[in-house]
């Protein structure tokens, strides 16, 4: 008789144990797939419901506003999902509103230039729809676009900043807690909704609790550089016993060398003899000498010292190298607004009424951008955490501060340019003595400083590629308050040996180039000249 096949032999369990277990995990795998699929095909709705019937977020809600109505009332911002399980938890708002015309452009709502005076009639800005009037909600639910200057993301911040404020603000002085949940991988603008104000987050939800007073002041700024700002509240503060306390300051920075040592002690100077009641704050890092401190302290400034901050952006060795010093002021949270000012201005005129203003504050440059020479800002250390986050991912066009806070601040507002007078002049035949306007209330000495000049006249004159930045009206606006500063103050704007034979060379080449406007032929009487230090 013929022998079994081999494999007939044996017993068939374990064969069937391994097909059984392949045909096992082919169908976990299969469902799984399945699962994951629906998932993502829904997740365009998912910010809104769940199989559950509840948004993500929703709990979270409730439990911050458990002292709230039973159904609360949420208005939507943006949001495309279907809503239809949604309204058995909540009595929604969608807010529909026209979108911005397609072809205006960022530069349409900052420009380069503005009629500052109204010498061609009232200054207006190009229209973004905001509507007019909304119910009351108790919370703002908002899917915010992506991207960098762009006239639609603005305008939904702007919708949802809007809606907050007329949900919350009560002119009686008591403000209604509202909230804002952002759903989706764009966070708000930063420049409109503080990150101190965000109170939760998880995946792509973020849930803020506003400050109304704080937001009022932003959605009644002009929608851009467009307009000269002029606010209509007082400064926000801290609330004590319905009255808002605000605590401000000046603040400077000095950072890497004590070049500009003597221009802080004038601005100083100046501040101080505009009679302001703001603080002076003083940042300086280990570059500073014990004996300039003491000098700066003697001026009227408060010391306070600081590390460094490098710019990635700027080359080993640069003027700029370590700009991204300035960011320290946002750590000076014990003040709720400063206005920063670089140690090459004078202030002519009381600034004080200019803290009325809201972050970020300042004078247009070039195109959409501001100049960083003189700015307001709101301290607070989350801010200063999320620049530094943010200073290998956003670029600086100079390689310097100006450059990365105009692109953290993209949206600014503009200050009337005589609170930061730039001393350049372009070819203008009916100035060529390069006269200064009266009106002014500081002047931001670009160029070669005046200390680092004779006292008799701008040495800016004697160098052909910096012509455009000399001044004799203005430079006597330096030497005045250098003139009134004590005695013991001045030794720090001497001249070196090296500064003063710089500015002879100068004066030589200038002589044997023949400048007619004769600044050459100056005798100087600085005495400085004599007593180098």
């Amino acid at each position: 008789m013929a022998s079994k096949p081999l494999f007939l032999k044996k017993k068939p369990f374990p064969l069937f144990l391994l097909l059984l277990c392949l045909t096992l995990t082919l169908l976990i795998h299969t469902t799984t797939y399945n699962l994951h699929s629906e998932d993502e095909s829904n997740t365009s709705t998912r910010h809104l419901t769940s199989t559950n019937e509840l948004p993500y977020w929703y709990d979270r809600i409730r439990f911050l506003t458990k002292n709230g109505p039973d159904k609360l009332k949420f208005g939507l911002v943006n949001i495309d999902a279907d809503h239809t399980r949604f309204n058995s938890l909540a009595d929604l708002v969608v807010i529909n509103f026209e979108k911005v015309d397609k072809v205006k452009k960022w530069e349409d709502f900052f420009p380069e230039w503005v009629d500052e005076d109204g010498k061609w009639g009232p200054m207006k800005c190009p229209k973004i729809p905001i509507p007019p009037s909304y119910k009351k909600v108790d919370v703002v639910v908002a899917q915010v676009p992506d991207g960098v200057r762009d006239v639609f993301r603005l305008q939904v911040n702007l919708v949802v900043a809007n809606m907050l404020v007329n949900s919350g603000w009560d002119d009686g002085g008591d403000h209604r807690e509202v909230y804002v949940v952002f759903i989706g991988k764009s966070r708000p603008m930063l420049e409109i909704f503080r990150c101190d104000d965000m109170i939760w987050e998880e995946g792509d939800y973020r849930i803020y609790k506003p400050d109304i007073r704080r937001l009022y002041e932003k959605v009644n700024m002009p929608v851009g550089s467009c307009m000269i700002s002029s606010p209509s509240l007082q400064p926000a503060g801290r609330m004590t016993k319905n009255k808002y306390i605000s605590r401000e300051a000046y603040v400077t920075v000095l950072h890497s060398s004590e070049t500009y040592v003597c221009g802080a002690i004038a601005l100083a100077q100046s501040i101080l003899q505009t009679n302001t009641t703001k603080d002076l704050i003083l940042l300086a890092d280990h570059s500073i000498s014990p004996k300039s401190l003491r000098g700066l302290k003697d001026a009227g400034w408060k010391i306070k010292l600081i590390e460094r901050i490098r710019s990635p952006h700027a080359k080993k060795g640069a003027y700029n190298e370590y700009n991204y010093s300035k960011l320290r002021i946002w750590q000076l949270i014990e003040y709720t607004k400063v206005i920063f000012i670089d140690a090459d201005l004078i202030v002519l005129k009381n600034l004080d009424e200019f803290f009325n203003h809201p972050q970020l504050s300042a004078v247009g440059n070039d195109k959409y951008l501001f100049n960083s020479g003189l700015i307001l800002i709101e301290p607070s250390q989350c801010m200063f955490n999320t620049l530094m986050e943010k200073i290998h991912t956003l670029g600086s066009y100079n390689g310097g501060d100006q450059g990365f806070l105009n692109e953290a601040f993209t949206w600014w507002h503009r200050f009337h340019s005589k609170l930061n007078h730039l001393k350049i002049f372009q070819d203008d035949k009916n100035n060529h003595k390069h006269e200064i306007p009266d009106n002014l209330y500081t002047i931001h000495y670009l160029g070669l400083k005046p200390w680092m000049c004779y006292k008799d006249y701008d040495c800016n004159w004697d160098m052909s590629d910096r012509r455009r930045y000399a001044s004799d009206s203005a430079h006597k606006k330096w030497w005045k308050v250098y003139e009134t500063m004590n005695s013991k103050l001045r030794p720090f704007c001497g001249l070196t040996k090296h500064m003063d034979a710089r500015i002879r060379k100068w004066r030589g080449i200038a002589k044997t180039a023949g400048f007619r406007d004769g600044h050459w032929k100056i005798k100087v009487k600085d005495r400085r000249q004599t007593l180098h230090i």
